[in-house]
């Protein structure tokens, strides 16, 4: 994969549809968890630590054996670690899009084999299989999943509470460190034969769940 198509993966204005979730964030600037850069960079850090631990490794597992038998199995890891039925639609929906858009822009088998297993499969699977159709390493898909693990929180809590942008970016670029060593440490763990991570926080559970019935929300999650 050329870093040009890496980064169009990661790119928010992908028409995927991840620009219309915030992973819970919506909930957490109205209950106050989330009121400035600070507080966001804890967010962000915790959730790189759980769900884009989880979320990591998938991806990485995905890109390494893109075949119909390996990624139902998968999509069955990923549907018992998000324990909020708002989290699981998320990631399906998110699937969903990035499966219509990466398909065309990457034609591969692999899609075919990902289509047996869900209409919508889960988000990191079809991260790994358009990692592995442009041509990218199980590293690589596992970076991209923790990069969108923490874009959609930034974003949404920048137009949520109207902060600078460019503080912001600094707030995610500073997790740049940790978000390599975590990737390294899922394709590792993949070429190794580990299975995926159960890491998991009650509070983003807690949030999302929240987020679910509201009326009023800006984010579908």
């Amino acid at each position: 994969m050329t870093l040009a198509a890496l980064l169009a993966l990661a790119d928010s204005r992908l028409p995927a549809g991840g620009h219309a979730h915030s992973a819970g964030t919506e909930q957490a600037v109205l209950d106050g968890y989330v009121r400035d850069e600070a507080s966001l960079g804890t967010l962000l850090r915790r959730r790189l630590l759980t769900a884009g631990v989880v979320a990591a490794h998938l991806a990485a597992a995905a890109c390494s054996a893109p075949g119909a038998e390996q990624l139902r199995a998968l999509d069955g890891e990923a549907e018992v670690r998000l324990l909020a039925p708002a989290a699981r639609e998320a990631s399906r929906a998110q699937g969903r899009g990035l499966v219509r858009v990466a398909s065309v822009a990457w034609p591969s088998a692999a899609w075919a084999a990902l289509g047996q297993v869900a209409r919508a499969p889960h988000h990191p699977l079809a991260v790994g299989v358009a990692a592995a159709a442009g041509g990218g390493s199980p590293r690589d898909a596992a970076l991209v999943a923790l990069y969108l693990t923490g874009t959609a929180p930034a974003t949404a809590a920048a137009r949520l509470l109207g902060l600078d942008p460019v503080t912001v970016a600094a707030v995610l670029a500073s997790l740049g460190p940790l978000q390599d060593a975590l990737a390294a440490a899922a394709a590792g763990a993949v070429a190794r034969g580990e299975e995926p991570p159960a890491e998991s926080d009650p509070l983003s559970d807690l949030l999302v769940t929240r987020h679910a019935p509201r009326q009023d929300k800006l984010f579908a999650s």
